[in-house]
């Protein structure tokens, strides 16, 4: 049987948790990650959806991001070296505190928005990231964009990794996601992130814009807990993958 992580970045929105979309989310996934506070989130808000993680078996992740909550991290800082690893370690021991509060041991780590992106492409940005880790701890699993600089990067450095992909989020040719100030970046229905998530974990491989097919393999698929209809997607998208002999299941440290 194949099998796949699903994962949503949550903690981020209060309207979320005090909604039911993050416990409805919560409800057909296996891996959280949750913001550390910088880019979006408050204390209470991330305390919450740990206790709802735990209640629900999942795996649980650290998700810093650029600390500007004004841009919800999406947009990169011009942060030195030294600056940006301290934010990130600082972010890694606040949500670290937390957790233990909660009983809750972090197993995982995923950058958010911009912090991600420039991650992924390596050079200076992912050696502050991974120099941040270091010193945190050599034992939680990098989540980062499939075939990037970033997952070379991590792996060149010991750490075990998980490489993602997006269901919810259009493809180019040149394999970066589409834009969000572009339109289409989302996919409009949970059919199309179905059949996304069907070519990936299936085919190793996922339809472009331009309808061109360009190879993807992924351990851990995402679905953005701030898309909309995001519930009934993540609902439509597990209800298929398990239709499809799909076991839907935490990625390990390896």
């Amino acid at each position: 049987m194949n099998t796949i992580d699903l994962n949503s970045d949550m903690g981020e929105l209060p309207q979320l948790l005090a909604d039911g979309t993050q416990d409805k989310i919560m409800a057909h996934i296996s891996s959280i990650n949750i913001s550390c506070g910088a880019h979006a989130g408050d204390d209470a808000t991330i305390a919450a959806t740990l206790a709802a993680a735990k209640s629900q078996s999942l795996a649980v992740g650290a998700h810093p991001g650029y600390p500007d909550r004004a841009n919800f991290g999406r947009t990169t800082m011009p942060l030195d070296n030294a600056a940006l690893s301290d934010s990130i370690f600082t972010q890694l021991r606040h949500l670290a505190d937390l957790a233990g509060a909660a009983g809750i041991e972090l197993t995982h780590i995923k950058p958010h928005g911009a912090l991600y992106h420039e991650v992924s492409r390596g050079h200076d940005v992912a050696d502050a990231f991974f120099d941040a880790l270091s010193r945190f701890s050599r034992d939680l699993v990098f989540v980062g964009f499939a075939g990037s600089a970033g997952l070379q990067a991590a792996a060149a450095r010991g750490f075990h990794t998980a490489a993602e992909a997006f269901i919810d989020r259009a493809y180019e040719p040149d394999g970066t996601l589409r834009a969000r100030t572009l339109p289409g970046a989302l996919l409009p229905t949970p059919g199309l992130a179905l059949a996304q998530a069907l070519d990936i974990v299936q085919h190793r491989h996922v339809k472009t814009t331009t309808g061109t097919i360009i190879p993807l393999s992924a351990r851990t698929l995402c679905i953005h807990s701030d898309t909309p209809g995001s519930a009934a997607l993540a609902a439509s998208v597990a209800a298929g993958l398990r239709a499809a002999g799909i076991c839907i299941l935490p990625f390990g440290p390896h």
